[in-house]
């Protein structure tokens, strides 16, 4: 059965893109609470299933494909440039295709504007009305108001007309730094990205058999399998460990593993491969917040978003990105790595900063193994000693050096120089992360 929390999202999602819809409505619609129905609201724009406006309310928006999650609904652009929605309000929920800067002829402004853009202009009232005609909505800068014609022709082809106090150079900055910032999101690998579904999964009941689970393990040999009671929920693991040496005709609920180790789909990939290291797991269950199962993930489905993500060109760039990109080889040593201090890497001081010294820390033990062994390494924990702080345009090498490597962990110690003085020195214990 499910819950009040899933029965609102579900009754959400089956309104028609575009509806207004309120903590009050939902709340009456069915017979729920208040509280519980704002709960849910906010859970649904959490999952950009709604999108909330101030003066004008929230509203259902079409859920967007991770693929074109650089693409911004009207509705979000009210909220990041901070805008008054002053006609079109039935066209909020849909997407952008790109924005157009109005500083050109009305002409020559035709050849730009098409269907699905949005025109950024300050108070034109001509463009205005141009854009609209040609299906683009309008943002007008420097806090401008516009034509009752204009505001009457946004409502008529449910096309936004927002207005902000910003002037146009900022509004564009805002406009690709929120593009920018979803570019970035779109490279985070999720659970849900890479999970085996339900349809895909064999569970097993608990009221199955060792025999019958002995069956299905020599077809399959997989490491674990879940176990959900009639409901769909998860209530435990069973692995070939666990059913061993069992009677035939036991019960699978008695040689389970209960209450597994889980995860949510919106979890990220890298968080999750964490935790089936740290826990020395092969499989884990991904479940819904109320506990149903959606599918599972192995160790060598992260791995594989692992080696992946590596080979994929980068959108966005993260500061990592940049702390990485300075990182150079040193010839004839190819385990030892230098760099150039860039103003980005430093701290209020103009030093490096210990982030940016982490991080390249971080790297270069990872390639220092890499170059010992294949696969996945995680950084578990790490001491470091500074001696001198290193300035703004200062090379630094980075010495790595193994000092032991078992099955499951390494240790790696470095020294790190400038201008042939010892400024540092760390160790890090790495965990690897095997098939």
């Amino acid at each position: 059965m499910s819950t009040k929390h899933e029965l609102i999202l579900r009754y959400i999602e089956g309104l028609a893109v575009g509806e207004k819809i309120s903590v009050r409505q939902v709340a009456k619609a069915l017979s729920v609470s208040e509280g519980t129905a704002y709960r849910a609201i906010k859970e649904a724009e959490n999952q950009k299933l709604v999108n909330t406006i101030e003066r004008v309310g929230t509203i259902r928006i079409e859920k967007k494909k991770k693929e074109n999650i650089e693409r911004l609904t009207f509705a979000e652009v009210v909220n990041i440039v901070d805008g008054v929605v002053l006609g079109g309000r039935d066209g909020l929920h849909k997407t952008l295709t790109k924005f157009v800067i109005g500083a050109m002829k009305l002409d020559d402004m035709k050849r730009y504007i098409d269907a699905g853009s949005l025109l950024i202009v300050g108070n034109r009232l001509k463009a205005h009305e141009l854009a609209l005609s040609a299906g683009a909505a309008v943002l007008v800068t420097g806090g401008f108001d516009v034509a009752d014609e204009a505001k009457k022709l946004a409502n008529e082809l449910n096309l936004p007309i927002i207005s902000s106090s910003y002037d146009t150079f900022t509004v564009a900055t805002m406009l690709n730094r929120a593009i920018y910032d979803q570019l970035i999101e779109k490279e985070i690998l999720l659970v849900e990205d890479i999970l085996t579904p339900l349809s895909e999964t064999i569970t097993f009941s608990p009221k199955d058999s060792v025999d019958y689970f002995n069956e299905v393990n020599r077809e399959t040999a997989h490491s674990g399998y879940p176990v959900i009671d009639r409901k769909g929920k998860l209530i435990g693991i069973v692995t070939s460990r666990d059913a061993v040496g069992k009677q035939k005709t036991e019960l699978i609920e008695k040689v389970m593993t209960q209450h597994p180790i889980t995860v949510n789909g919106k979890t990220s990939v890298a968080s999750a491969g964490h935790s089936m290291i740290w826990e020395g797991i092969d499989l884990m269950p991904v479940v819904s917040d109320s506990g149903t199962l959606e599918g599972i993930i192995s160790r060598q489905d992260v791995l594989k978003a692992f080696q992946m993500t590596q080979r994929q060109p980068q959108q966005g760039e993260k500061i990592d990105d940049i702390v990485k990109n300075q990182m150079k080889a040193v010839p004839d040593q190819p385990q030892n790595v230098e760099f150039t201090v860039v103003p980005q890497m430093t701290n209020q001081l103009g030093s490096l900063s210990y982030g940016a010294l982490t991080t390249l820390l971080t790297d270069v033990g990872n390639r220092a193994i890499k170059m010992r062994k294949r696969g996945e390494s995680i950084p578990e924990n790490m001491t470091i000693y500074f001696i001198k702080h290193v300035q703004l345009g200062n090379t630094v090498t980075v010495e790595p050096r193994i000092l032991h490597m078992s099955r499951r962990f390494v240790k790696v110690d470095f020294d790190l120089f400038s201008d042939s003085e010892l400024i540092a020195k760390a160790m890090v214990m790495y965990q690897l992360f095997e098939r």
